[in-house]
């Protein structure tokens, strides 16, 4: 929030948003979890470049009704970019291999798509999609969530602000209320980790600089 103010040009000093925050009454209460000892972990390398690494992940909700609904997530770990958010009351494995050569007649393949091990990733369908493409599929651990970090942080975020915030009345309602969060996600929020740039930023950003080193190199 503090990000998004400071762009723009409302508030500069971090304590007067936290005064503002508080005499709102919009601080939240989350809950804490138990810290545990620390075990060893294999660091598995960041993401360089856009493209190199997806990561996907499903979640879980309700429509007004109680009907369950599933969704998929998927993002650019080096970008943060959310690729797409896929609403249904079932996605097979069949079905995600559809929604990534969606996504990828727009942006293009992947090097790495990081998975947990869920049937629908797992299985036969997404195996040999990413194997005719030459796509490395790499499988987090069991119980080590920090495999796929980047993930589980976004879904986390996605939960806060749009899956707790809204009643879905219809399928489609749900399809619609996600996508305009996506899409704000994308273009609107500021991250910490982009230098305070937007996902959509950080790409032209990455884009310009690509055509420079060309430019120079041609030259």
């Amino acid at each position: 929030m503090h990000r998004i103010l400071r762009r723009e040009k409302l508030v500069i000093n971090h304590k007067r948003t936290e005064r503002i925050y508080l005499e709102e009454n919009l601080s939240i209460r989350r809950k804490k979890r138990k810290k545990t000892a620390s075990q060893l972990r294999i660091q598995i390398p960041d993401a360089a470049r856009p493209n190199q690494q997806w990561a996907m992940d499903f979640m879980s909700d309700a429509l007004f009704n109680g009907r369950k609904i599933r969704l998929l997530t998927l993002i650019d770990e080096y970008t943060r970019e959310c690729l797409a958010i896929e609403v249904d009351t079932s996605i097979n494995g069949v079905r995600v291999t559809g929604i990534l050569s969606r996504v990828a007649m727009m942006r293009g393949l992947p090097e790495i798509i990081k998975v947990d091990n869920g049937p629908e990733f797992i299985g036969k369908a997404l195996d040999a999609w990413a194997y005719q493409r030459q796509i490395h599929l790499q499988f987090s651990r069991p119980g080590k969530p920090v495999d796929n970090r980047f993930i589980e942080s976004f879904n986390g975020r996605f939960r806060e602000e749009c899956l707790n915030d809204n009643w879905f009345m219809s399928l489609q309602d749900a399809r619609d209320i996600v996508e305009t969060w996506r899409l704000d996600y994308n273009t609107a929020r500021p991250h910490g980790s982009l230098n305070d740039l937007t996902p959509e930023e950080f790409v032209n950003k990455e884009q310009k600089k690509l055509q420079l080193n060309l430019v120079q190199s041609m030259g």
